[in-house]
């Protein structure tokens, strides 16, 4: 089941199409990753599932029925890239104040931010001033805040910035905890390695439009050149047959590039028959960092400038 739907998408600002036509699906329960370079059109993608915009056109669905941003955004949790709390206010009352503009009773928003604070190790700092904190205290103070009054989508924009690797662990922790526990999560990040570890599915954004869908195995499948790595048992001089070229070698290391028409099986054939021993014989995929970084390059060059139609 799906939690969002988008259809056709469209917002433009001036000569400027920051979202372009833009379709794609979330399944209930998983984590999905919104990927795409600065000025891709994420963050006014973002504004429009949370209806701070309205789509110039297009339909977004939530929750199986037409989203409606005065009545369905107390079921999200947004937490954006930009800090978005009250410097000079102490930190307890504000996540209190939040806490009940989305719908929580005192009573239940104090067991919840009793719960987080203790969770995320913040006990101690419900009268410090958000002005006092550092980059990452606040990234635990807003993630705090977006998801304690237990949203069915979670959006996060870049919510392991400014965290030391302790802390990005221990969020991170929490996300796949969230997602367990029934919570859909949507997460933005430039950080390549981030995707790989947590998502499940990814769309990837540029110039406003979807460039790539799918699970993150199956892109890392589709972007594949036929690369092995070969890890001999001891040292050994390879002649190259029809099956294969060696691109690389270090002692008794290879990568080898099967040519077309040919299969691992070749491969593995040939060093059969040659009667050496394999200790390792493993496909190489790409990164997922490797591919986005191709395919925003390819879109920049075959975009061409929008010039929006007169009225």
């Amino acid at each position: 089941m799906n939690i969002l739907e988008l259809h056709n998408l469209k917002k433009y600002f001036a000569t400027q199409k920051a979202v372009d036509d833009l379709s794609f699906n979330v399944e209930q329960g998983g984590i999905f990753g919104l990927l795409g370079p600065n000025g891709a059109g994420k963050t006014t993608l973002l504004r429009m599932i949370t209806g701070i915009f309205y789509p110039d056109e297009g339909e977004v669905i939530f929750d199986g029925k037409k989203f409606n941003p005065l009545t369905d955004i107390v079921k999200i949790g947004y937490m954006p890239e930009e800090r978005g709390l009250y410097k000079k206010m102490k930190i307890g009352d504000q996540a209190l104040y939040l806490a009940r503009l989305k719908g929580l009773s005192h009573r239940d928003a104090m067991e919840k931010i009793t719960f987080w604070f203790r969770r995320l190790e913040m006990e101690t700092w419900w009268n410090k001033k958000v002005e006092d904190l550092s980059k990452g205290m606040s990234q635990k103070l807003q993630f705090v805040i977006t998801v304690l009054h237990e949203p069915k989508l979670i959006i996060l924009d870049e919510p392991f910035s400014g965290l030391d690797p302790v802390n990005a662990n221990l969020i991170k922790d929490e996300i796949y905890g969230l997602a367990q526990r029934g919570s859909t999560i949507i997460f933005s990040t430039h950080r390549m390695e981030h995707v790989e570890e947590i998502c499940d599915h990814i769309v990837l954004v540029n110039l406003g439009k979807k460039v790539l869908d799918g699970t993150v195995q199956q892109v890392k499948n589709d972007f594949k050149e036929n690369k092995f790595n070969i890890q001999l048992d001891g040292m050994s001089s390879l002649i190259e047959s029809p099956a294969f070229q060696i691109i690389g070698q270090k002692t008794n290391r290879f990568v080898v590039k099967i040519n077309e028409g040919y299969k691992s099986n070749d491969v593995l054939k040939y060093f059969i028959d040659q009667q050496i021993n394999i200790e390792a014989f493993n496909k190489i995929l790409p990164s997922l960092n490797e591919i986005f970084i191709g395919l925003v390059e390819n879109t920049k060059a075959t975009s061409r400038p929008f010039q929006k139609a007169e009225a």
